[in-house]
């Protein structure tokens, strides 16, 4: 990703962050992970105050300030039980936004994934998900979040697949209606009453020393079934490594507990769907890596739909 440098951002938004932090910011770094265009710093002020501030305009990307914007509404409105960064600030100068949060002393999950930080993370999602949301959360449902990219098969010609390794082109033209069929299923199978981060993977995860999670990039959050989340983490575990044994990982953790072996087969084919659909889009503007990224978990993703398949 190319993040823009603190001081590239238009310096009257960096001062209407400097007045949410109430203080002028003499340091900043620029966090390099993630694939949202714009800049991700974690700043110090002047007396050693920290936050976490992310920014973009239009003229760097079309989505990212409504991403930011939707974000900042989200993590407002987060139930207090839920690990993830305060919101300190949401400003804007004419088509520019920046979303000021928390600074989290932590660091990401190893990867390949590590058992026991696994473990924590699985049972943080278990944790968040024990009770249900409020009527009252402003989050969209899991099942109209998932819907386009459901029929995201839809709009996949088999005839002009790419290649895909492992023969994956060939079994995705010979089932491509089944999977068609299943993704559109998966939007019943998603209903629910949890909170759903909708994006669990380890560049969205931060682990404090005492071992504690805290989530991170809350844009997509949804009200759905309680084993989403730890579902589409099992894609990231297999993403680092093809050898992990994720079934047996279902078969060990609470947050699986309740989950059908076909409703989870369905919605791997929506995410199937939804990677290699996008894969095949252009390049979108200073996101360079990201088709390149969405190809390689359909790969992963198809992978392991094709095992449970084929069982």
């Amino acid at each position: 990703m190319t993040r823009l440098p603190w001081n590239e951002i238009p310096p009257p938004l960096r001062a209407r962050v400097e007045e949410v932090l109430g203080e002028p910011v003499v340091e900043a770094l620029s966090q390099t992970g993630g694939f949202s265009p714009g800049s991700a710093d974690r700043v110090i002020t002047a007396s050693g105050r920290r936050a976490f501030v992310k920014s973009a305009g239009l003229s760097l990307n079309a989505d990212t300030p409504g991403i930011h914007r939707a974000e900042a509404a989200i993590t407002a409105a987060l139930p207090p039980h839920v690990p993830a960064p305060a919101l300190l600030g949401f400003v804007e100068h004419d088509d520019w936004v920046a979303l000021v949060l928390e600074d989290v002393e932590a660091r990401h999950p190893s990867t390949p994934w590590e058992p026991g930080e696994l473990e924590a993370v699985l049972e943080a999602l278990h944790a968040m998900t024990a009770t249900p949301l409020p009527a009252d959360a402003a989050v969209t449902t899991l099942a109209d979040a998932i819907a386009g990219d459901a029929a995201e098969w839809q709009r996949i010609d088999p005839v002009t697949l790419p290649p895909l390794p492992r023969g994956l082109d060939t079994w995705v033209r010979a089932h491509h209606d089944g999977l068609t069929d299943a993704a559109a299923r998966a939007v019943a199978d998603v209903r629910g009453d949890r909170l759903v981060h909708f994006d669990t993977r380890a560049d969205n995860i931060l682990l404090r020393e005492d071992g504690s999670v805290v989530l991170i990039d809350w844009p997509w959050a949804a009200r759905g079934v309680a084993w989403f989340d730890a579902l589409s983490l099992l894609i990231n575990v297999r993403y680092y490594d093809p050898d992990a044994d994720i079934e047996r990982l279902i078969g060990r953790y609470a947050i699986f507990d309740g989950m059908p072996r076909d409703a989870a087969t369905r919605v791997l084919a929506g995410f199937a769907g939804m990677f290699l659909g996008s894969s095949l889009r252009p390049v979108p503007p200073r996101m360079p890596t990201l088709r390149t990224f969405q190809r390689d978990q359909a790969i992963v993703t198809l992978d392991w739909l094709r095992e449970r398949w084929e069982r």
